[in-house]
């Protein structure tokens, strides 16, 4: 038989594991809550077909979003030039909308919060540019003032 002095070390363990399992089951919910929000968004406002496909794409974190760009576009971030597949192999999937606040240039620049994986959450616009075949050539992201 355990003595009294044995038995609490035994009974800390057990609520310590029960308790990660709590945080982990509140993180799992906290993710598909995420998740739901960015599928449930009003992408209404952007009338622009392809932007609206592609935004899409963005949200679920799909890699569809590469078939909507040329397969080398130009891309900016706040102005600076960066590699367009380097830069969403890092973000697609963790970074998106929490909101779309206004739509511009026939549904192409769009304005919103945006939740920036480890750099946190801002205003930001998306600037696609389309060449003649309907592709995107050119995405300009940056900062919203």
């Amino acid at each position: 038989m355990m003595k009294k002095h044995q038995l609490i070390p035994v009974v800390a363990l057990l609520l310590s594991y029960m308790a990660c399992g709590q945080k982990a089951d509140q993180k799992k919910h906290n993710t598909q809550t995420q998740h739901s929000k960015h599928q449930n968004m009003d992408l209404s406002t952007i009338k622009d077909s392809s932007v609206k496909l592609a935004i899409e794409a963005l949200q679920a974190g799909d890699k569809k979003w590469y078939n909507y760009f040329t397969e080398n576009p130009t891309m900016t971030d706040d102005g600076n030039p960066v590699d367009f597949k380097s830069f969403f192999s890092n973000a697609l999937g963790k970074e998106s909308f929490l909101s779309i606040e206004r739509v511009e240039n026939n549904g192409q620049n769009i304005y919103g919060n945006f939740k920036a994986g480890q750099w946190g959450t801002f205003p930001v616009f998306f600037k696609f540019h389309k060449n003649t075949e309907g592709k995107f050539d050119r995405l300009d992201i940056g900062q919203a003032r």
